[in-house]
């Protein structure tokens, strides 16, 4: 980083001409904001404004009115579906593909239980056994701990390594690859098509978690034949605090999806209430109980920013991902060009990498004393969020997140640490 050399003014004056040419600025107007920067959606996206008129509805009048009726007359059984196709066309889906229920937790488990449960189809027992889980060592612990249990419960051993080791660490004993496709921490986007093809080529199964990448930047599921995927939903996709996530199941290995959750809404005939268990067709066979109505129909509504869905890569009419896609990247190197521009020299570096093809839609600073650094921005109006022990983290949500934003909050930072010294 350099001392300031450009003054606020012209990078200022530079945010609004981008603003002014913002195909997708008229968005913002679907988002509850105020004054502050929200540079944090990569943790918890900004409410949709179509979302408490919904709910209200679904509070008094489906639930109030029409109470158990709503279960049916109100689509709420399903839910789980209809919105996964919602979901579908965002990470390049087809329809019949994608069940929403359950936390990213829950459906991170029913992944890879299922992988290596398939990988075992094709193995047998003894020495030609796939007994190896491959984890990515970088990832959100919840995922590391899910994959230790999973590697317990089936009988494998679990493998930490990192993305790039992916490859040379594959071999005939490898079942299953759990890997995230961006960073939390640092927002580095991991080559998903090349990941999946090494995985394949080994005769193992991918199962990639979306939660950083889903409503930010194109994915193309089907296009790169990912086994299985799951996601969050509050984080780009707007769903609300704790909104449920999404898995989704590759069409053709959809009959040989062994659920290790196997719940009575996933049944092939739920009311029969029969004691044995014979799984539902397709999609819903990773359902598990009852889905979770409130949060469920609050992201159904979060969804309407986006249009109506639409074919491959269509994120709605007049929305696509690659036209968010296109944004996020101009405003992360607008964000790094105004961090050079405003922060003194050696008091940030980048862990997020410049390239493109490597970049998710979030900058990560290293920051001395990046704890108290954070709380000062938030103060004055900057809303990022801080990751142990020295990282400053700051997401773009191109749906909402403007220009004049990202200048802001560049500006702000370098004052506060001119102030700190």
């Amino acid at each position: 980083m350099s001392d300031i050399t450009a003054p606020s003014t012209e990078l200022a004056s530079l945010a609004a001409e981008f603003d002014a040419a913002d195909e997708l600025a008229a968005l913002r107007a679907r988002f509850v904001l105020d004054d502050a920067v929200y540079l944090d959606g990569n943790s918890l996206g900004a409410l949709p404004a179509s979302v408490p008129g919904r709910l209200a509805d679904v509070v008094h009048r489906e639930w109030g009115e029409m109470r158990i009726r709503s279960w049916d007359e109100s689509g709420w059984w399903t839910a789980p579906e209809r919105i996964g196709d919602r979901i579908a066309p965002l990470v390049g889906a087809a329809p019949g593909q994608i069940v929403v229920g359950d936390s990213t937790s829950v459906n991170v488990f029913k992944a890879v239980v299922a992988a290596v449960r398939m990988a075992d189809e094709g193995s047998g027992s003894g020495d030609g056994r796939r007994d190896e889980i491959l984890v990515d060592a970088t990832t959100f612990p919840t995922d590391g701990y899910l994959a230790e249990s999973a590697a317990r419960m089936t009988g494998r051993t679990l493998r930490p390594v990192t993305p790039a080791e992916v490859p040379a660490a594959l071999g005939d004993r490898t079942a299953a690859v759990l890997l995230n496709h961006v960073d939390y921490r640092s927002g580095r986007l991991h080559d998903l098509p090349a990941l999946t093809a090494a995985v394949h080529e080994a005769g193992a199964y991918a199962v990639w978690d979306l939660c950083h990448s889903a409503g930010a930047l194109p994915v193309d599921l089907d296009e790169h034949g990912v086994d299985l995927a799951v996601g969050c939903t509050y984080k780009y996709l707007n769903g609300g605090p704790g909104s449920p996530a999404y898995l989704y199941v590759r069409r053709d290995l959809q009959p040989r999806f062994d659920s290790p959750l196997p719940g009575w809404t996933s049944h092939a005939a739920p009311f029969a209430m029969d004691p044995a268990y014979q799984p539902a067709a397709g999609a819903p066979r990773g359902r598990v109980g009852t889905p979770d109505i409130l949060s469920m129909l609050a992201l159904e509504a979060a969804l309407d920013v986006w249009g109506g869905g639409g074919d491959g890569g269509s994120a709605g009419a007049g929305v696509t991902i690659e036209s968010v896609r296109a944004k996020s990247l101009a405003l992360t190197d607008f964000f790094l060009r105004c961090v050079s521009a405003y922060v003194p020299e050696g008091r940030v570096e980048s862990i997020t990498p410049v390239a493109h093809a490597e970049r998710g839609s979030q900058i990560a600073l290293r920051c001395d004393d990046a704890g108290d650094v954070m709380k000062r921005l938030i103060h004055q109006g900057v809303i990022g969020d801080f990751r142990h022990p020295d990282v400053l983290r700051f997401g773009f949500t191109p749906l909402y997140v403007t220009f004049a934003d990202t200048e802001r909050a560049a500006r702000v930072l370098g004052e506060t640490l001119g102030e700190m010294g």
